[in-house]
Parts: C-alpha cells; structure tokens; sequence
C-alpha cells in the first residue's frame, strides 16, 4: 500500500496545502490519523482517504458547507 504526503494528496485534489491543511484542521473534510515522527506531526494519505476528501469537496464552496445556505429570494420584475 501505497502513502501520499499532504502535498501529493493536495495536488491530486486540485487544492493547495494550505487549503487541505486548513480543510483538515477545521474538521471540514476528515484526514489520516497524524503519525509523529520525532516533534512533528505527518499525514500519510492513502488513496481511500483521498478519494473519500474528493466525495466531499463538492459540499465544499469557498471554505464553507454549503449544506444550510440561505436560498436568495428572486428578484420581482417590474412591469412597464
């Protein structure tokens, strides 16, 4: 089995680190169980976890669920 670093599983998302970093973090998306090697913290990627993230980035707009969005109420035309 295979492992991706948070780079390649943000590259094969089509999302910066950053942005998965923060996804992550947020609890927006779920990630690996973190590894510690020596003082850091390391996230091995499998390919389930990145497409488990891919099912997901669609609920995703702009760095928020989109589930509880307000509907905008249409625009009433005036008549001439």
């Amino acid at each position: 089995m295979t492992f991706l670093s948070m780079r390649q599983a943000a590259k094969k998302l089509g999302l910066s680190i950053a942005a998965l970093s923060s996804y992550v973090a947020k609890k927006k998306v779920p990630g690996p169980e973190p590894q510690r090697i020596g003082k850091q913290l390391i996230y091995a990627w499998s390919e389930e976890d990145v497409e488990r993230v891919r099912k997901l980035l669609p609920k995703i707009a702009n760095g928020r669920k989109t589930r509880f969005q307000k509907e905008r109420p249409k625009k009433a035309r005036r008549k001439k």
